[in-house]
């Protein structure tokens, strides 16, 4: 079978490893379509195009010897918050980096797998917003409405899968980062365990609550790109019991209890939820029920959760910001945050860190009722570029929460959570829907999707491409 830019990461892993085709074709045709998206989709702050084919290049002689591993001459693309041996990490920041030393660990074991890394993706800086967008690189586009942000922070590898540059992508999540620019292009988006996917050279990022995880357009294909990508450093802190992503993609589910769960989590301004997103979420659990499960509304007991969140968050922003290069260059907002970050580093910061055993107990306790929960990604559509970048600090985590309520819970307690597509609005504008499951719930979540997946048939949906694809290998 010819392979084009709608050939996911298994497919193409399966074509090299037949012969049918070379890595630095992939490669090539990769960079290209890169190259010729760059100026109006701006998925990437770095194109690794020398040494991708280098590395394409040593792949093909593996491959030529028989050897085989997972990913071997696979292209694929990792978020800039992440270290890539020879390049900088500017994490969304103006001014010109340094370049790092090493791979961090994530990076280092795609390596292992036999990816070639062809470039790094944007993200608003430090990843702290729902949308792509600064001076430092300019914004990054949606493929299915370019007027539109893919979301953020991972919007870069968002964009770049959705549009069908790289088959899967990096990305990592602290308040949703994967999960909501995943429901924002049609993507499926894995929030993994906390410490499933090293953060290394970091044992903890902000305090925790962010992770990495995968983006692509198949359950199969961001399972894959997981169990490549999984494991750990010695030196991380959380190390949690192996998983088969993706063996548990060819699994029943079973028939499961799921909760649906419609209310956001209380936040100290105003949320809620709109009718054409709510509309497919209700459609998606209509499907479940269809599909044997047990559906019922219900709503996980948050209780005050949010006071949780934001020392973590805010700490961790301090963190980075002390480590900055060019702090002046830094946005009025990242350096308020930071200020805030060190008011609460302190007692707040420690009770903050006690506080998630207790909710895991109590949060823990609806799992003996329920299986899954089943929440919308987001509140809203993706907004328009430009609509959040000037705006106060204030005004910004006023739209933040209003459009994105939903997904920074299961980063306090470090659970898994897995975004998938649930349809587009009357605009055609992309929204999705969360499965959520206790600690090390990844198989079952991935199972749930992979079942939603075979009767939906999202991955057969794709945006107009933004330049006609060059002949198929």
């Amino acid at each position: 079978m010819p392979l084009d830019r709608s050939a996911g990461l298994i497919d193409t892993a399966r074509a090299l490893a037949a012969g049918e085709v070379t890595s630095r074709t992939l490669v090539e045709r990769t960079l290209a379509r890169i190259e010729a998206t760059q100026d109006t989709l701006n998925a990437f702050r770095i194109i690794r195009a020398e040494a991708a084919l280098a590395e394409a290049d040593a792949a093909d002689r593996e491959l030529a010897a028989g050897v085989r591993r997972p990913l071997l001459g696979v292209p694929v693309a990792v978020k800039d918050d992440m270290d890539v041996a020879g390049e900088p990490t500017a994490f969304g920041c103006a001014g010109t980096h340094p370049a790092v030393a090493e791979d961090g660990e994530a990076v280092r074991r795609l390596r292992a797998a036999g990816a070639v890394i062809v470039g790094k993706t944007n993200t608003c800086e430090l990843g702290q917003w729902p949308f792509t967008e600064g001076p430092a690189f300019g914004a990054t586009r949606n493929p299915w409405h370019p007027g539109h942000t893919p979301g953020g922070s991972s919007g870069g590898s968002a964009a770049a899968v959705a549009a069908g540059l790289v088959p899967a992508a990096l990305g990592s999540d602290g308040a949703g980062s994967v999960r909501i620019p995943a429901s924002w292009t049609h993507l499926v988006g894995v929030k993994p365990q906390r410490g499933r996917v090293s953060t290394w050279p970091r044992g903890e990022s902000f305090q925790g609550i962010t992770v990495n995880g995968t983006l692509a357009r198949t359950v199969a294909d961001a399972a894959l790109l997981l169990d490549a990508a999984s494991g750990n450093h010695p030196r991380d802190p959380h190390c949690p019991p192996a998983v088969d992503a993706l063996a548990a993609v060819g699994r029943d589910p079973g028939r499961l209890r799921i909760a649906l769960a419609l209310k956001p989590p209380f936040t100290a301004v105003p949320a809620r939820l709109l009718p054409e997103v709510r509309d497919r979420v209700v459609g998606l659990a209509g499907t479940l029920a269809g599909l044997g499960h047990t559906v019922e509304e219900a709503d996980p007991p948050y209780g005050q959760i949010g006071l949780t969140f934001v020392p973590r968050a805010t700490a961790g922003i301090a963190e980075w910001v002390a480590d900055a290069p060019f702090p002046a260059l830094l946005d009025r907002r990242t350096r308020d945050a930071a200020r805030l970050g060190r008011l609460l580093g302190g007692a707040p910061l420690r009770a903050a860190r006690r506080a998630e055993t207790v909710l895991h107990r109590r949060i823990g306790r609806f799992f003996e009722t329920y299986d899954v929960v089943l929440s919308p990604t987001t509140a809203a559509p993706p907004p328009r570029i430009g609509a959040l970048l000037e705006l106060s600090g204030f005004a910004t985590d006023r739209a933040m929460i209003a459009a994105c309520p939903y997904a920074w819970p299961w980063n306090v307690l470090g659970w898994p959570g897995v975004s998938v597509p649930a349809g587009l609005t009357p605009a055609g504008l992309p929204v999705g829907a969360q499965l959520l499951g206790p600690a090390n719930s990844e198989p079952l979540l991935l199972s749930l999707a992979a079942q939603l997946e075979a009767e939906l048939r999202w991955h057969e949906r794709w945006p107009e491409p933004l330049v006609t694809d060059s002949p198929a290998v």
